[in-house]
């Protein structure tokens, strides 16, 4: 039995690179560090947080590759002697992705109490109607 691609259904033209997309996004994996929430804040406008306590804005880094929005985390090394009796923050560095829809811009971002807001914006593309004049041959 062959596998039909997702992209190969005669009624998907064009869209070979959604099934580039699902792969992408089941192979990010499912760590859960850093929590995050996704809402939505407006008609077309959407917000991501993610909880980044101990991390300084300058420890961060929102990139877009290629339709994703890519968040990284990365503390510096602490150089003081300090002896822990518990350690329950975590401090290890992290990256999350997101892929994003075509349209869907990055608006802004601000690191707020220990949580990073990350603001979409949804463009609503021009309708555009176009005539395709018929050849005689």
């Amino acid at each position: 039995m062959t596998k039909l691609s997702f992209g190969a259904h005669p009624y998907l033209l064009g869209f070979d690179q959604l099934e580039r997309l699902v792969e992408r996004t089941a192979k990010s994996g499912s760590d859960a560090y850093p929590p995050y929430n996704i809402e939505q804040s407006g008609p077309d406008a959407f917000r991501i947080t993610l909880a980044v306590a101990g991390f300084a804005e300058g420890d961060l880094a929102i990139t877009m590759e290629d339709r994703a929005l890519v968040i990284r985390g990365r503390q510096a090394e602490d150089q003081g002697e300090r002896i822990f009796l518990h350690r329950g923050i975590a401090a290890r560095a992290f990256q999350r992705s997101f892929v994003l829809a075509d349209g869907v811009e990055v608006s802004g971002a601000a690191l707020e109490n220990g949580l990073l807001h990350v603001e979409l914006k949804r463009a609503m593309p021009q309708t555009v109607v176009q005539s395709i004049p018929i050849r005689r041959r």
